[in-house]
């Protein structure tokens, strides 16, 4: 038989030194075993006395990692007066520890400052520290700004350096909290042709990154910044619209749906409205794809525009129409509202002339009341228009 098992021990009590710190407290940021300096205990008890850069030589890398400490600093580094030389003087030091600062709560924003106000040589040499860290720092919740900040402001052999680093890593960073930040900050900030990588691992994945939180927000920015670049996205696109009446419903799909129709060109906003109209109602009484259907007849051409009206007023067996439904809906009837401001004179007394018989009707419901009184607007409107 077995040996019989030693009686599994209750797990520690936690001591009150081993709760979970307070976010951005000393012991939240590793910093529980340093002893201040007594410099810094002046500092602090001495908030009120004029510091300067040149006060804390020997102490630039504790004041970084010091709330009130590293704010002094990217004040003094930002302003006018700062000099090449005060410059050059908190490099120096801050050099040394810039990979742990670059993830430290309050030593990044003072690389961050570096980075954006320092010599030009600063930023090259804190380019070689983010070499071969790219991948951590980005999905880091701290060293993330750093390498956006970095992006914005290197040279495009750096920034191209940088990103390569993410190739191969592209849909971890664009599903992460932090990652995403960086992926978008790519796109924005390097040319087209040296992030393709990007582009291409999205490839097979459109559907499922578009009904993403992040997901939407990288494709977005891919279909705004490549948007010159046809050959590059054309494969993105064609995903959005094989699988455009999902997304169109979806909660961040519908974004993505909405993007291509307000900034996309006319071949994929006609695509799009040729295969969602003849779901326009469907659609409009959805809480997300009734957006869509608004940008529909916003976007649409004048064709498109016509054909959709058309199917909303028909009369059907019943005696209702299309309309009729959406005006009492709880989304539609906003998407009745868009329609009748975006309508040309011809098409809004059409749809007038079709709603003024259900008035009576329309007052008993809460939705109906919003499209009278969004009739009532315009007539008030159109009354006062010729004494203008």
């Amino acid at each position: 038989p077995p040996p019989p098992q030693p009686p599994q021990q209750p797990p520690p009590l936690q001591s009150p030194a081993a709760e979970k710190p307070k976010k951005g407290s000393r012991r939240e940021r590793g910093h529980e075993d340093v002893p201040r300096t007594r410099l810094m205990e002046e500092f602090r008890n001495k908030k009120a006395q004029r510091w300067e850069l040149q006060d804390l030589v020997g102490h630039m890398v504790e004041f970084s990692r010091d709330q009130e400490g590293s704010r002094l600093i990217q004040r003094k580094l930002e302003g006018l007066q700062c000099t090449d030389n005060e410059k050059d003087m908190v490099f120096s030091e801050v050099f040394k520890e810039a990979l742990g600062l670059m993830t430290d709560v309050f030593g990044n924003y003072v690389i961050q400052k570096l980075f954006e106000h320092g010599l030009p040589n600063h930023r090259k040499l804190l380019a070689t520290v983010v070499k071969g860290n790219v991948l951590a720092l980005t999905l880091q919740t701290y060293g993330c700004r750093v390498i956006q900040k970095a992006l914005e402001v290197i040279d495009e052999e750096d920034q191209t350096m940088v990103a390569s680093e993410l190739d191969g890593h592209v849909l971890r960073c664009v599903l992460d909290q932090n990652g995403n930040h960086v992926i978008q900050k790519c796109i924005e900030r390097i040319p087209p042709q040296n992030v393709t990588f990007i582009v291409q691992s999205f490839i097979g994945n459109v559907q499922n990154l578009a009904v993403h939180a992040y997901g939407c927000r990288v494709i977005q920015r891919i279909l705004e910044y490549c948007e010159d670049h046809y050959e590059v996205i054309s494969p993105i696109l064609d995903e959005i619209l094989d699988n455009v009446h999902i997304l169109a419903r979806d909660q961040y799909g519908n974004y993505v749906v909405q993007h291509v129709l307000i900034n996309g060109k006319e071949l994929y906003q006609c695509a799009i409205i040729e295969r969602l109209r003849n779901d326009s109602l469907e659609l409009a009484q959805h809480k997300f794809a009734s957006n869509v259907v608004e940008k529909m007849f916003h976007y649409g051409s004048h064709e498109d525009k016509t054909i959709i009206l058309a199917d909303l007023l028909r009369i059907n067996a019943d005696g209702t129409s299309a309309l009729h439904v959406m005006m009492k809906d709880q989304y539609a009837n906003y998407v009745v509202q868009k329609i009748i401001d975006l309508a040309d004179d011809a098409q809004r007394r059409q749809i007038i002339d079709h709603i003024k018989p259900h008035i009576a009707t329309l007052r008993r419901y809460t939705y109906g009341k919003h499209i009278i009184a969004r009739i009532e607007k315009l007539h008030t409107m159109n009354k006062a228009a010729p004494n203008q």
